[in-house]
């Protein structure tokens, strides 16, 4: 198994569950330990949420199941709040997640997250969905 280990946004997670998907890459990757998922309760919650919003409940159960059957999911428990992101501040579960799983990368196309580069301390680095690909395809790790 590969030591790369990352947070994935929300937004990543709902677009890649259909095959169809561009970014169904990183549940295939996923599945076949190219890397470690860091989550927390607060993370796979919102994961439930959104996918059954969009999907349904039984999928949502589904997905989130099998991320805590996996031998490559790192869950943390959260007991601090580093309020690095005010303009979402439902963003910072992900930023709390990678500090304390000491996450190589945060996986978002959310812009709310740009605000990290300017931030010296903790220096948590965010990936867009391309780049990760990128990473993984190349194995540039």
């Amino acid at each position: 198994m590969n030591d790369l280990r990352v947070v994935i946004d929300t937004n990543i997670i709902v677009r890649a569950i259909s095959g169809r998907s561009l970014t169904s890459f990183v549940f295939d990757s996923l599945f076949n330990q190219a890397f470690t998922l860091c989550v927390s309760t607060e993370i796979l919650f919102e994961y439930e949420e959104k996918l059954s919003q969009i999907y349904d409940q039984e999928i949502a159960e589904l997905v989130t199941s099998s991320f805590l059957l996996l031998p490559n999911i790192h869950k943390s428990d959260i007991y601090f709040d580093l309020r690095l992101v005010s303009k979402d501040v439902d963003d910072n579960k992900f930023i709390n997640c990678a500090f304390s799983s000491n996450s190589h990368f945060i996986v978002s196309d959310d812009k709310h997250f740009n605000v990290l580069a300017s931030i010296d301390f903790p220096k948590i680095n965010v990936l867009k969905y391309h780049q990760f690909k990128d990473l993984l395809i190349n194995k540039s790790f």
